[in-house]
């Protein structure tokens, strides 16, 4: 594998057609024609004629669909079979969308989360604080720490927010592009919602009212050695504080606990990481010696804490040009985090309960 190039998110030069390579050819379009709608169900007492005339709107789409499931069937093996068909029926004919990130809500919300989920309430059981901090609509940019070897964090911060947010909100996170060369990887990213981390992709999805996720730490967050446990790197130049500024968009720390210890890194075999073309490559107390069975995570207790929004529309347009001003408001932020770190380490009662 070639070396993996991190895309810093600051850069805010232009990107040209690269930076949607792997992404879905559709700006928001059906992978073919629309599924047809279920028969709705008749009102008794009523002519045909009346019937047509107040009859609402027949839903459509696979998210219409199964929610017109539920109330035709209700709960049970019933409703779980007939939406399992529905869902592979428009698998298989391709009736579904995307948008022009490769996004695909439907496939993330019945498989993907569906996966994660036991990861997240039974393995990492994690507890969720301060969710309703992130606005129940338009763009957000939440900034969390990064930490753990492998990326569980960011999943976990997918899942708390896709199930616990009170106006169901969905979490679009930015990635280096070393996750969107990896084959496998990069398909279930696309689908799940990711894109690369740079300022240009952030700023539409803000400009679009959606919550975008980013761990300014990058590499140097996740791949710290394990005696640097929850003491923040840098945050870079402030790239994800200009891209805020642009779109008027609140930023949301957000502080995670239990990440660092689920691979404990004691060291780092530099050269096996250049030669596979990896930023890193992690001595464990149980990697590489268990071979596969050392890449199962430890079954630490999480917290997920989201701490107040910063508002960022009350600057002017010309803010985001001011270093001295995304200096601070880059170190307000970090300097939230940590501190939220420290009291939520000092509240923890252990490591794994």
């Amino acid at each position: 594998m070639a070396d993996a190039k991190v895309i810093p998110f600051d850069d805010d030069r232009s990107r040209g057609t690269g930076n949607t390579a792997g992404r879905g050819r559709r700006s928001g379009r059906r992978k073919g024609d629309a599924a047809p709608s279920l028969a709705s169900v008749p009102v008794t007492g009523q002519s045909p004629a009346q019937q047509a005339e107040a009859a609402p709107e027949p839903p459509s789409g696979p998210l219409a669909e199964s929610r017109l499931l539920d109330r035709l069937l209700g709960g049970g093996w019933d409703r779980k079979a007939a939406q399992g068909l529905s869902f592979l029926r428009r698998r298989v004919t391709g009736e579904y969308e995307v948008d022009d990130f490769g996004y695909d809500a439907e496939l993330t919300d019945q498989v993907l989360m569906s996966l994660l989920r036991p990861m997240y309430e039974k393995y990492f059981r994690v507890e969720v604080r301060g969710v309703e901090n992130i606005p129940a609509d338009g763009g957000a940019l939440v900034v969390a720490n990064h930490s753990g070897t492998l990326p569980w964090d960011g999943l976990m911060l997918q899942v708390a927010v896709h199930d616990h947010h009170p106006a169901d909100r969905h979490l679009r996170l930015l990635a280096a592009d070393l996750v969107f060369v990896l084959p496998v990887v990069n398909e279930l990213a696309r689908k799940a919602g990711h894109t690369l981390a740079c300022a240009e992709d952030a700023g539409r999805l803000l400009e679009r009212g959606e919550v975008v996720g980013v761990m300014p730490e990058g590499f140097k967050g996740i791949g710290k050695p394990f005696s640097d446990r929850y003491k923040l790197q840098r945050f870079g130049r402030g790239g994800f504080v200009s891209t805020a500024l642009r779109a008027g968009a609140p930023i949301v720390p957000c502080s995670i606990v239990g990440a660092e210890e689920i691979y404990p890194m004691l060291g780092n075999a530099k050269t096996v990481a250049r030669l596979l073309g990896l930023p890193y490559f992690p001595i464990t107390p149980t990697f590489p010696w268990l071979g596969p069975l050392g890449a199962v995570p430890l079954p630490t207790k999480w917290t997920i804490q989201f701490g107040e929004p910063i508002p960022t529309d009350g600057y002017p347009a010309e803010a985001a040009d001011d270093p001295m001003l995304m200096f601070n408001l880059t170190d307000q932020v970090r300097e939230t985090i940590q501190h939220t770190l420290y009291k939520l380490l000092v509240q923890r009662r252990s490591v794994f309960f």
